[in-house]
């Protein structure tokens, strides 16, 4: 892919620092594409290792900040300040500084859950809307290709009305109580304080979720959940068991679990309608199934023939290589950065702007959590996903 013609945005982050994985992530899928500059960062809690990432990572002596509200404050008045603000930090520490970049005048991008209350996730939400700024919201498995083309046949009525929405998004690597030898990833997961209420239901469930609403349109109304903790001594959940009812009269079903023995990264969707049926696999991303009634089962890749506009946009290499979590990724920051420039020029967002999910998806996903928490605590009463916004 050449390079685009507009100027590369000025990328800050916080959270994410030098020995960060997920922060790896975005500093990769910013760059994929050649529409960042990654020049700013509060990259850890701790002030003093926060400006030794920075310096590790090679930002300018001035530019390695101690902390966010230090950072916000300095890169909104510099000429060249930051854009867009990428935020890495577990999930207790994602409300503070998305609230002060808005306030700062800098776009945002965040990883999910968006927060840990429905409280903050609806104070986002105005914030965002008052300000008119571009809020971006990682659930990076919107970005794949196949997963935008199963959309639009969705959209396009291939399937029909739809009947059942069947996700499930399993790993096993939280099996034994990794928490207690100390590994930084599973601390901080399993530990409310900084997840949120949610464990699996939380880290992984909410992807799961997310991806059945985006491809399939539909909205849930109400959930039933069953969540427990498997392993001894766990605070949060690591297994979660979900009937959904959509608003539709569509049904579904959600299992999160990070207990599945020998599961790597299963993120599984398969949705049925009245005219065929659709599943795609994330650990086999670049292959989909169709399913049509009275038909032999199609299988649809990513570089072949008869794929729609916005499968297309989202692939970078040749039929038969391999593409997936990193460039998904890097699918957002590109259709972020098209939205910042386009809110820059005063011009109308660009068509993929519908395919980014926002504060609002944000919110939502928050309070799927808060629900299927307050029911399971009610022995799986059936609740309400309800949210003003």
């Amino acid at each position: 892919m050449t390079a685009h013609p507009r100027r590369r945005l000025r990328l800050g982050m916080v959270g994410g620092g030098a020995d960060a994985f997920i922060g790896a992530v975005h500093r990769l899928a910013s760059r994929i594409d050649d529409r960042y500059e990654f020049v700013a960062g509060a990259l850890s809690s701790t002030p003093e290792k926060s400006i030794a990432s920075g310096r590790a990572l090679g930002l300018a002596e001035d530019r390695c900040y101690p902390d966010y509200r230090t950072m916000a404050a300095a890169e909104s008045k510099r000429p060249d300040g930051i854009d867009v603000v990428a935020i890495v930090t577990p999930n207790h520490m994602h409300h503070g500084p998305a609230a002060a970049f808005l306030e700062a005048g800098i776009h945002v991008i965040c990883d999910k859950p968006m927060t840990t209350t429905t409280a903050d996730a609806v104070d986002l939400v105005h914030r965002v809307r008052r300000s008119g700024l571009v809020f971006g919201l990682t659930h990076n498995y919107t970005g794949y290709p196949l997963v935008r083309q199963a959309r639009e046949m969705v959209a396009a009525g291939e399937l029909g009305e739809i009947r059942v929405i069947q996700a499930c998004y399993i790993q096993g690597w939280l099996a034994t109580k990794l928490e207690a030898s100390g590994q930084k990833q599973a601390s901080w997961r399993t530990d409310p304080k900084r997840s949120g209420a949610g464990g699996s239901i939380g880290d992984i469930g909410t992807h799961a979720y997310n991806l059945a609403c985006f491809v399939s349109g539909l909205e849930a109304s109400h959930l039933a959940a069953q969540l427990t903790s498997f392993v001894e001594g766990r605070q949060v959940d690591d297994d979660a068991q979900i009937l959904l009812r959509y608003e539709s009269g569509a049904r579904g079903t959600l299992w999160s679990s990070q207990v599945a023995v020998g599961e790597e990264n299963n993120l599984t969707l398969r949705i049925y309608g009245t005219k065929g049926g659709l599943v795609w696999a994330q650990e086999t991303p670049n292959e989909m199934t169709f399913l049509p009634l009275g038909g032999r089962p199609q299988r649809i890749t990513r570089g072949g023939a008869g794929l729609g506009d916005a499968a297309g946009h989202s692939t970078r290499v040749p039929p038969g290589h391999p593409e997936g979590y990193q460039e998904a990724f890097a699918t957002l920051y590109r259709d972020i950065a098209d939205m910042i420039h386009a809110r820059m020029e005063g011009a109308p967002p660009p068509p993929t702007a519908a395919l980014v999910p926002t504060v609002e998806d944000g919110a939502k996903g928050v309070r799927f959590i808060e629900a299927a928490v307050e029911s399971s605590r009610n022995n799986a009463a059936w609740t309400s996903l309800a949210l003003e916004l």
